[in-house]
C-alpha cells in the first residue's frame, strides 16, 4: 500500500503511519548536521545558483535526557523536478529518486528526517510555499545563497496543531 508524502510522491504506508505517530508523540529539540554536511548543503546551493537546489536528510533520531536529537548521517541530493521556469523558486524532488532514498534508509535501519533546499537571494526562512507543502516531523533545512555565496542555514519543523514553523537549532 502506497500514500503520498508532503512533496506528492508514493511512499510505503508503513513509513507514513511511523511519521504520524512520531510527529504525534515527540518534539524534536535539536538537528544535528556534522560540518561536513553542512558544507555540501551549501556547496549545493552554489552550484544550483540562481536556482534552488534540493535533497533529503537521512539518519535516526536519539532522546538523550528527554530531548530528541535528529542526526543527520548522510544527504542524498536532489534532482529539482519543478518546472524550469520556476526553479529559481521552487523544487520538487524526482518521485522515483525519493522512493529509492526512502527504501535505502529503511533498509539501513535510518528514516528520511527532513528535506534541505535553498533560497537564492532570499532569506533562509520558510516561504508560504514551503508551509503549504509541508508535513510535520520533518526537518525542514534551508540554505540562503546571496549572491553565490552561502549566507545563513536554519532548519524548521511544521507545527501540527498550529500548521506553523518552529525554528530547529542546528548543532554540529
Amino acid at each position: 500500500m502506497f500514500e503520498r508524502n508532503p512533496h506528492g510522491l508514493k511512499t510505503r504506508a508503513t513509513t507514513r503511519e511511523l511519521v504520524s505517530q512520531q510527529a504525534n508523540n515527540m518534539t524534536v529539540n535539536v538537528l544535528i548536521l556534522t560540518e561536513s554536511l553542512r558544507r555540501q548543503i551549501e556547496a549545493e546551493g552554489v552550484a544550483a545558483y540562481p536556482n534552488e537546489c534540493c535533497g533529503i536528510l537521512i539518519g535516526r533520531d536519539l532522546t538523550e535526557g528527554g530531548a530528541t536529537l535528529r542526526v543527520v548521517e548522510r544527504l542524498e541530493p536532489g534532482r529539482n523536478v519543478f518546472e524550469k521556469e520556476e526553479q529559481y523558486h521552487r523544487f520538487s524532488i524526482d518521485p522515483a529518486q525519493q522512493l529509492k532514498a526512502e527504501r535505502a534508509a529503511e533498509q539501513e535501519g535510518k528514516l528520511v528526517l527532513g528535506y534541505y533546499h535553498s533560497h537564492p537571494d532570499h532569506p533562509a526562512r520558510p516561504s508560504e510555499y514551503d508551509r503549504q507543502h509541508a508535513w510535520p516531523f520533518y526537518s525542514y533545512v534551508i540554505v540562503a545563497i546571496a549572491n553565490k555565496i552561502p549566507a545563513a542555514m536554519t532548519s524548521w519543523v511544521l507545527d501540527d496543531q498550529t500548521e506553523t514553523f518552529g525554528e530547529q537549532k542546528i548543532e554540529t
